[in-house]
């Protein structure tokens, strides 16, 4: 190994100009280089979302060229523990569902580019210095390798056995009133989740899947950060069924839904109960029917819990008066733009202005067709009375089929 006059290390060189700093140097370019082969000869990788290849995947091959850099300049072989990054990476990729087969290809072709743009040029007074650094290249390449393969397995073995093992059981249980044999937490919040589909998860192929895994995934992260223990989830693309155990208020749960929403970058609507084991049945059920009179009345995302469709969750129950209540705008039935109209109106709290530009139309328009509604139905929404009645209606005819 050389030293220089000060006792310190010298870096490798070829051609009289030093490794390392030349890799540096080139690390940007070349990454966008490795990065453009992979699109081409790795399916896996050009369905992958566009954010994910110009964000994680771009920023571990420039990290690991440069972590190549650093070895060259030292002279000193890499350390297995030097590659938390790598090993974080891979991990996010066994989440998603990437094959670990795909992954490795990756490394090996970004490898390959990196040795070639290093060696290029080497005369055979060179060799000596060649050879050294492919001695620091191949033990960086087997590091490399192990650390991944041992991070992408042990996600994958430990989401198997979540999906096989006791969390699974005990939601399971609680979700059916069977608690025996189990030890629940003493207090739960139980919510029913319906996420909006990301823009990445449009199509069918493997971007859409990984794309729809990374929105899952970075759902449970925050629903994780929360609970007082690792939350209890089915999930899908589309939402699903969560049981946080948690000893928190409800601002806490408003928190986390809009926390939610940033993380996964897309509207998330939830409904919510707070209750011990024994009350899950019946709460996940509720949250369910919440959930689908929040949907019906187009209301916007994010957090509701019973006290906020208290008079829909009611004049939707079963009842002799709920067909004569759909029936009071039966008249609006061959008026389609009057039904819309009339339900963006009582949503936007009968302003002409918000409900014009929800529409895309006129106020004065609103003015009309309310006018138009109010000559069909006897019903004027300016009329105390009336109003109840028609967003009593309404109620009623989401509720029935």
């Amino acid at each position: 190994m050389t030293h220089d006059n000060t006792g310190s290390v010298r870096g490798l060189c070829m051609g009289g100009r030093p490794m390392a700093p030349r890799l540096r140097a080139g690390a940007p370019r070349l990454t966008r280089c490795v990065v453009a082969r992979l699109l081409a000869e790795l399916p896996v990788y050009a369905e992958l979302p566009q954010e994910e290849v110009a964000g994680d995947i771009a920023g571990i091959v420039q990290h690991s060229l440069r972590q190549f850099a650093d070895v060259l300049e030292r002279r000193r072989p890499a350390r297995p523990d030097e590659f938390a990054r790598q090993r974080d990476s891979a991990a996010l990729r066994a989440e998603e569902g990437v094959p670990l087969d795909a992954i490795l290809a990756a490394y090996q072709i970004g490898a390959a580019m990196a040795w070639e743009e290093l060696t290029a040029g080497a005369e055979p007074a060179d060799l000596p210095a060649v050879q050294e650094a492919l001695g620091y290249f191949l033990d960086f390449q087997r590091l490399l390798i192990s650390a991944v393969s041992a991070a992408y397995l042990e996600v994958r073995q430990i989401l198997d056995s979540q999906e096989h093992g006791g969390r699974h059981a005990l939601m399971t249980a609680l979700l059916a009133g069977e608690t025996t044999g189990h030890r629940p937490a003493p207090r739960y919040a139980v919510l029913t989740l319906a996420f909006a589909p990301h823009p990445d998860e449009a199509g069918t192929g493997q971007r859409a899947r990984i794309a729809a895994r990374r929105k899952i995934r970075r759902v449970r992260t925050v629903l994780d950060e929360v609970a007082d223990e690792p939350a209890l989830t089915v999930l899908d693309a589309s939402g699903g069924t969560a049981l946080l155990p948690f000893s928190a208020g409800w601002e806490v749960l408003h928190d986390l839904v809009a926390r939610a929403a940033k993380a996964a970058d897309t509207q998330i609507t939830a409904a919510a109960e707070i209750t011990g084991p024994a009350g899950i049945p019946a709460a996940a059920m509720q949250t369910a029917e919440i959930m689908d009179l929040v949907r019906r009345a187009g209301r916007p995302p994010g957090l509701y819990r019973l006290a906020d469709v208290l008079l829909d969750y009611q004049l939707s129950r079963p009842s002799g008066a709920l067909a004569g209540l759909a029936a009071l705008l039966a008249p609006l039935d061959r008026k389609p733009e009057l039904l819309r109209t009339l339900e963006r109106y009582m949503a936007c709290d009968l302003d002409r202005r918000m409900t014009g530009a929800a529409l895309h139309v006129h106020p004065n328009t609103v003015a009309y067709r309310v006018r138009r509604i109010s000559a069909l139905t006897g019903l004027d929404p300016a009329r105390p009375s009336d109003l109840q009645l028609l967003n009593a209606a309404l109620v009623a005819r989401r509720a029935l089929p």
